[in-house]
């Protein structure tokens, strides 16, 4: 099975939501930060990974707030995330940032795997 990890960075009662810009088919949704988990990696190790190379920041994660299953044989899990160094910026596969809060979560096209989720996260 392959793991993808999403962060739930809160930050004043609001969190981070990324606009993908690649690849095309997914152009213009929004996620959770994050990625693929690689072979011998850690799901922890890998979203500081992906958050330092996506937003340029260092985060800690914290407790796995909930799963999806994007498609068979592939998972995405979402962890709650603090911000430790940096401002994010879109730096990789995004266009955009937002700080949402509880009441503007619905304001952005989510993308399929990541709606789900979006009650376990404030």
């Amino acid at each position: 099975m392959t793991v993808v990890v999403g962060a739930a960075i809160v930050r004043d009662g609001r969190v981070l939501a990324a606009r993908r810009s690649a690849p095309p088919e997914l152009a213009g949704q929004w996620e959770f930060p994050g990625g693929k988990v690689e072979a011998g990696e850690s799901e922890r190790a890998a979203l500081v990974r992906e958050c330092r190379e996506e937003l340029g920041v260092d985060i800690e994660p914290g407790e796995r707030l909930a799963e999806a299953t994007i498609r068979p044989g592939l998972v995405l899990r979402l962890y709650r995330a603090t911000l430790l160094t940096g401002e994010p910026a879109a730096l990789q596969d995004h266009d955009e940032l937002r700080w949402l809060g509880a009441d503007e979560l619905d304001s952005v096209p989510w993308l399929p795997a990541d709606r789900p989720l979006l009650p376990h996260v404030l």
